[in-house]
């Protein structure tokens, strides 16, 4: 889980303007810090199901959150995925 800190420089890096906590950018990079992490964990525990299931569901909210984006702001979507190193697969 991310901490506080970790959340708030994500937020910052990512934000279209000030107050920003809830934009597309800002909630894609936030799942994808989450994924890593989950990622990292069960390389550790490979019998962790529960948390594999947590895993396999932010990578389907990220996905639903970048075909929004795509379809909106194409530009903002091309941006996003070269500064988190995503493949574009959508």
């Amino acid at each position: 889980m991310l901490t506080k800190k970790q959340k708030n420089a994500i937020i910052a890096k990512f934000a279209t303007h000030k107050n920003d906590t809830g934009s597309p950018q800002v909630q894609i990079a936030i799942l994808s810090a989450e994924v890593a992490e989950l990622t990292e964990h069960l390389k550790m525990h490979k019998k962790d199901f529960s948390s594999r299931r947590g895993l396999l569901k932010k990578v389907g909210g990220r996905r639903r959150l970048l075909r929004y984006l795509k379809k909106e702001d194409e530009k903002g979507y091309i941006k996003l995925i070269k500064a988190l190193k995503i493949k574009d697969n959508i």
